[in-house]
């Protein structure tokens, strides 16, 4: 059996308070989000990704991979979107078991009306009270964090059933 190891003091306290804080943001950036748009967090994100394409579109399982997000989670979130008038999902015209997911006008009108206050939000919470070397160690040590993540995972040849093609 392998030993374990504990987490000594400060990076129990280090490990809580990032847990929290990321916790506490997203609530916070939701519950604004809901508010001044109608839009979730979920819907904000995805639109996010979609409209970060210059296509506005991306395959089923290129969405569900940048999101981090099981294919049955995103699934269940494109339906409840699709019925909205926010996004379409269409057959890839390259692959018959393929899907394609595009923001429709609706769903790009309503992203372009929540993301000022979103940002406006996200530099209240988050940008505006560090300084740039603050901001510059969060980005160095999510981009470490998340390398690692991908070294595991590619290391492991670890292909997420619920993720993986076909779309």
């Amino acid at each position: 059996m392998q030993e374990i190891r504990w987490l000594g003091r400060s990076e129990e306290t280090s490990w809580r308070s990032l847990q929290l804080m990321q916790m506490r943001l997203t609530a916070r950036l939701a519950r604004d989000l809901a508010e001044s748009s109608g839009l979730s967090y979920a819907d904000y994100v995805v639109l996010v990704a979609l409209t970060d394409d210059p296509a506005g579109s991306l395959r089923l399982f290129e969405l569900a991979s940048q999101l981090g997000w099981e294919k049955s989670r995103l699934s269940h979130q494109l339906a409840r979107m699709q019925q909205r008038g926010l996004v379409r999902k269409e057959r890839c015209g390259t692959d018959r078991r393929g899907a394609v997911v595009s923001v429709s006008p609706l769903g790009r009108q309503e992203i372009q009306n929540a993301a000022p206050g979103h940002v406006a939000c996200v530099r209240r919470f988050f940008v505006d009270i560090l300084d740039a070397d603050q901001l510059r160690v969060v980005e160095e040590v999510a981009q470490r964090v998340l390398a690692a993540l991908a070294e595991e995972e590619a290391d492991r040849g670890v292909v997420d059933e619920k993720r993986s093609e076909p779309d």
